[in-house]
């Protein structure tokens, strides 16, 4: 380990960074990130750590041990921190101002990640694509679509998610449950997002700004579909054809198309089909049936003749 004491305040200093310490035991621990030692294992699957007090807290997830108890809700945490977090949403407390916008956030995790939103830094490239991401959380929930990964299973259906609150708020679907009320009308949702982007409406908000163009949306989705129409970028392919689209809803419509047109020409063919058996049929006897009747009924055109009356009727071809 490469280390050096400085003298006059006795501080323990990183040969690797420009970090220092107060106790060698706390250069030690930082050093693991360097040597990329993780001498601390869990006893109940494969993950390491470098310090004792993170496996601890890590252990918590396996075991469901949650000490850290909300005072104003029901709520219960693993560790003091994320306590800390929670209790600010009964506080109202944000003490984290984005100095790009007006936006503050609970915690500097969020106003990390929002910041970037203004700085477009992604320092999470995907090892699959050309794809980079704001958070390592997205960029993990993104590989799982080039693996093929959803290990969230529905109790319910046979459907399975990459995300495990995708699931949570699929499983509403079935119970019917729908927590997040809006404040301002009768209407509920069954995941928070939705509620958060139904409020807009009634707020007016419209947060996520074009860097092309004046134009602001309440969806980062519909921001990112909008840009395209900047960057020219189609990057839904159809499977049929070589046209390309910049909307997923354009290419499903599309897509629709194709099968209509598939879907007329297979009832064609069958049509052709039927029209041919009752061609074959032309040198066949045809039978004229006389139906017996009261011979005063029968009707004459005045000059003794029989009046006979022809009637069409459809052939049932199916």
């Amino acid at each position: 380990m490469n280390t050096k004491i400085q003298t006059g305040n006795n501080t323990f200093q990183c040969g690797q960074c420009d970090k220092s310490f107060t106790f060698l035991n706390n250069l030690k621990m930082h050093n693991r990130i360097h040597t990329g030692e993780k001498p601390y294992e869990c006893s109940y699957c494969n993950k390491s750590f470098t310090q004792k007090s993170n496996l601890k807290l890590h252990t918590r997830i396996h075991t469901g041990e949650k000490p850290y108890q909300c005072s104003q809700c029901d709520k219960s945490f693993i560790n003091k921190s994320d306590l800390k977090k929670h209790t600010r949403i009964h506080t109202g407390e944000k003490p984290y101002q984005c100095s790009h916008c007006d936006k503050s956030f609970t915690t500097s995790y969020t106003f990390k990640n929002h910041t970037r939103i203004h700085t477009g830094e992604k320092p999470y490239p995907c090892s699959h694509c050309d794809k980079s991401f704001i958070t390592n959380y997205s960029l993990k929930n993104h590989i799982k679509i080039h693996t093929g990964e959803k290990p969230y299973q529905c109790s319910h259906c046979d459907k399975s998610f990459r995300e495990r609150n995708t699931l949570i708020s699929h499983t509403r679907i079935h119970t019917g449950e729908k927590p997040y009320q809006c404040s301002q009308c009768d209407k509920s949702f069954t995941d928070k997002s939705t509620l958060k982007y139904h409020t807009r409406f009634h707020t007016g908000e419209k947060p996520y700004q074009c860097n092309h163009c004046d134009k602001s949306f309440s969806k980062i989705d519909n921001l990112k579909t909008h840009t395209m129409i900047h960057t020219k970028e189609k990057p839904y392919q159809c499977s049929h054809c070589d046209k390309t689209f910049s909307q997923q809803f354009s290419h499903i419509r599309h897509i629709k198309i194709h099968l209509r047109q598939h879907s007329y020409t297979a009832k064609e063919k069958q049509m052709d089909s039927k029209i041919s058996d009752i061609y074959s049929l032309s040198e066949s006897k045809v039978e004229v049936k006389v139906e017996e009747t009261d011979i005063d009924k029968i009707e004459t055109d005045g000059q003794g003749e029989l009046k006979i009356e022809v009637k069409e009727e459809p052939i049932d071809m199916y």
